[in-house]
Protein backbone atom coordinates (compact mmCIF):
# COMPACT_ATOMS: atom_id res chain seq x y z
CA UNK A 1 0.00 0.00 0.00
CA UNK A 2 1.39 3.27 -0.56
CA UNK A 3 1.41 6.25 1.53
CA UNK A 4 -1.54 8.08 -0.29
CA UNK A 5 -3.67 5.29 0.22
CA UNK A 6 -2.71 4.65 4.61
CA UNK A 7 -5.58 7.13 5.25
CA UNK A 8 -8.32 5.61 3.53
CA UNK A 9 -10.96 2.91 5.12
CA UNK A 10 -11.23 -0.07 2.88
CA UNK A 11 -14.42 -1.50 2.53
CA UNK A 12 -15.26 -5.03 1.18
CA UNK A 13 -18.22 -5.04 -1.19
CA UNK A 14 -20.07 -7.91 -2.20
CA UNK A 15 -22.73 -7.39 -5.47
CA UNK A 16 -25.52 -7.22 -2.99
CA UNK A 17 -24.15 -4.29 -1.32
CA UNK A 18 -23.07 -2.80 -4.50
CA UNK A 19 -24.61 0.76 -4.51
CA UNK A 20 -25.57 3.24 -7.78
CA UNK A 21 -22.42 5.38 -6.40
CA UNK A 22 -19.61 2.66 -6.48
CA UNK A 23 -21.50 1.14 -9.77
CA UNK A 24 -20.55 4.79 -11.41
CA UNK A 25 -17.37 4.59 -10.14
CA UNK A 26 -16.52 1.00 -10.79
CA UNK A 27 -17.92 1.87 -15.23
CA UNK A 28 -16.10 5.38 -15.55
CA UNK A 29 -12.74 3.55 -13.67
CA UNK A 30 -12.82 0.24 -15.90
CA UNK A 31 -15.36 1.96 -19.16
CA UNK A 32 -14.44 -1.42 -20.99
CA UNK A 33 -14.62 -3.90 -17.79
CA UNK A 34 -12.43 -5.09 -16.27
CA UNK A 35 -10.16 -7.87 -16.69
CA UNK A 36 -7.71 -10.21 -14.69
CA UNK A 37 -4.56 -7.63 -14.71
CA UNK A 38 -7.33 -5.49 -12.58
CA UNK A 39 -8.23 -7.94 -10.19
CA UNK A 40 -6.76 -8.05 -6.49
CA UNK A 41 -6.23 -11.83 -5.18
CA UNK A 42 -6.13 -11.42 -1.80
CA UNK A 43 -7.45 -13.38 2.05
CA UNK A 44 -10.02 -11.89 4.46
CA UNK A 45 -10.58 -11.88 7.99
CA UNK A 46 -12.15 -15.47 7.62
CA UNK A 47 -8.74 -16.21 5.84
CA UNK A 48 -10.88 -16.97 2.17
CA UNK A 49 -9.20 -15.71 -0.78
CA UNK A 50 -11.03 -12.68 -2.26
CA UNK A 51 -10.88 -11.41 -6.09
CA UNK A 52 -11.84 -8.26 -6.24
CA UNK A 53 -11.33 -4.38 -8.27
CA UNK A 54 -10.77 -1.52 -6.64
CA UNK A 55 -12.07 2.18 -7.33
CA UNK A 56 -11.37 4.80 -4.57
CA UNK A 57 -13.18 7.99 -3.75
CA UNK A 58 -11.51 10.76 -1.62
CA UNK A 59 -11.77 8.82 2.02
CA UNK A 60 -12.51 4.77 0.69
CA UNK A 61 -10.78 2.16 -1.02
CA UNK A 62 -13.51 -0.27 -2.45
CA UNK A 63 -12.82 -3.50 -2.68
CA UNK A 64 -15.61 -4.87 -4.95
CA UNK A 65 -15.63 -8.18 -5.46
CA UNK A 66 -15.80 -9.79 -8.44
CA UNK A 67 -18.74 -11.87 -10.28
CA UNK A 68 -20.22 -12.63 -13.85
CA UNK A 69 -23.41 -10.51 -12.29
CA UNK A 70 -20.84 -7.76 -11.57
CA UNK A 71 -19.50 -7.87 -14.89
CA UNK A 72 -23.21 -7.83 -16.74
CA UNK A 73 -24.37 -5.20 -14.68
CA UNK A 74 -21.41 -2.99 -15.38
CA UNK A 75 -21.85 -3.85 -18.94
CA UNK A 76 -25.38 -2.71 -19.37
CA UNK A 77 -24.84 0.58 -17.23
CA UNK A 78 -27.24 2.94 -18.07
CA UNK A 79 -26.97 6.02 -15.07
CA UNK A 80 -30.42 7.20 -15.81
CA UNK A 81 -31.63 3.14 -14.75
CA UNK A 82 -30.32 5.08 -10.99
CA UNK A 83 -32.01 8.13 -10.95
CA UNK A 84 -34.99 7.50 -8.65
CA UNK A 85 -32.53 5.84 -6.16
CA UNK A 86 -30.49 7.48 -3.56
CA UNK A 87 -26.18 6.94 -4.56
CA UNK A 88 -26.29 4.77 -1.16
CA UNK A 89 -29.13 2.43 -2.17
CA UNK A 90 -27.93 -1.14 -2.58
CA UNK A 91 -31.19 -2.22 -3.37
CA UNK A 92 -31.36 -0.01 -6.56
CA UNK A 93 -28.23 -2.71 -8.53
CA UNK A 94 -29.58 -5.30 -9.95
CA UNK A 95 -28.54 -7.52 -12.31
CA UNK A 96 -30.33 -7.34 -16.06
CA UNK A 97 -33.75 -9.04 -16.11
CA UNK A 98 -32.19 -11.50 -18.51
CA UNK A 99 -29.10 -12.85 -16.27
CA UNK A 100 -28.67 -16.00 -15.73
CA UNK A 101 -25.93 -17.13 -13.23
Amino acid sequence: MNKKDQHLKRVIVDFKKLTPEILALLVERYPDGYDDIHIITFKNAKDEFIEAVEVTTEDTKYLVKVSSRLAVTMANYDEDDYEDFEDDDPDAVQPPEDFEA
